[in-house]
């Protein structure tokens, strides 16, 4: 059963009418409706078509967070061979938020890291809804050098609304442990490369996306705050969240275009939700892409460039 966005509703509605003549046509196998179902089938891809050709930012937020969506957990299993899940930060538990370890990508030994949300209730409650708690950021700190004492290209893939906020967490350094991260990013001597495959929330996303290369799929957002928050902190007001989405430029274009994002990844008409295993398939051909343009990169330069990289963002939107 397909999850429809709010603005889909016309789509789901042709759909839905297209699926019921197909029922009633296996109920009686003497109905002759295919005709009339194809008809809709067409009229269904047309509307698809229109409305995601040029989605205002509010809406790629919609689709960026769509609960069928594929999650880290998809990419792991779909690109990844022999992948060997590594737990916990050694200090205090094992954040479900946060998973990663070693694996097989295209036959070449990496570290994987990544938020994963989970894909139905009990899962996503497991997961904390992909928010990171401290011990989350201090295993990923953990397999960051993992890789750099190996030698290894360290894969993230960012999909959070935010590190986890609660009383708890900050008790424990969520702050801390997001900086501490951040900088561990900054100093290994090994490729590095990121794909925001969904939503990239604050400073929680900042620290698996400190990367050489950072790809976004075309329908994902990346923002310092949520349009909510932003709306409620400077209109009081979670309901102008549209014009917060329009103004915080979150979308994987306006990053390119600021210099933030270096590879727009294309998703399927309607969103990777519609077809999971041709997105899966085009992030795996974006990171091998990534990473052959890093292979060659000596460790010293790979560091001195990464860190030139994030002092000079905000030129390009400032040279605006």
């Amino acid at each position: 059963m397909k999850n429809y966005l709010e603005f889909e509703k016309g789509l789901a509605e042709i759909e839905g009418k297209a699926e019921e003549l197909r029922s009633m046509a296996r109920q009686n196998p003497e109905m002759d409706i295919e005709a009339e179902a194809a008809a809709l089938d067409i009229k269904a891809e047309a509307l698809l078509i229109e409305l995601y050709k040029n989605l205002t930012p509010w809406r790629k937020c919609q689709v960026a967070r769509h609960t069928s969506r594929p999650h880290c957990v998809d990419y792991i299993n779909g690109l990844f061979q022999e992948y060997v899940p590594l737990a916990g930060d050694r200090n205090f538990a094992d954040d479900h938020a946060v998973m990663g370890g070693l694996a097989r990508f295209n036959d070449r030994p990496v570290v994987i890291l990544g938020h994963e949300k989970g894909n139905d209730t009990s899962s996503r409650i497991a997961r904390n809804f992909g928010m990171a708690r401290p011990e989350g950021y201090r295993k990923a700190i953990r397999l960051m050098k993992l890789a750099d004492r190996f030698g290894l290209p360290l894969i993230t893939l960012v999909d959070t609304p935010g590190a986890y906020p609660g009383k708890g967490a900050e008790e424990r350094g969520q702050s801390e442990a997001i900086a501490r991260a951040t900088e561990k990013s900054l100093q290994i001597g090994v490729p590095v490369v990121s794909v925001i495959i969904g939503e990239g929330g604050s400073g929680g996303a900042v620290a698996f996306a400190t990367a050489d290369r950072l790809a976004m799929l075309e329908h994902s957002i990346y923002s310092v705050i949520s349009p909510e928050g932003c709306a409620s902190i400077l209109w009081k007001d979670a309901e102008k969240m549209r014009e917060a989405a329009e103004a915080l430029r979150l979308t994987a274009q306006d990053l390119k275009q600021l210099g933030v994002a270096d590879v727009i990844i294309p998703e399927p008409v309607g969103g990777a939700q519609r077809d999971p295993q041709a997105a899966i398939a085009a992030v795996g051909e974006a990171i091998e892409g990534m990473l052959k343009s890093l292979e060659k990169t000596p460790a010293k330069k790979l560091i001195s460039d990464r860190r030139k990289r994030f002092l000079e963002l905000g030129k390009k939107s400032l040279a605006a």
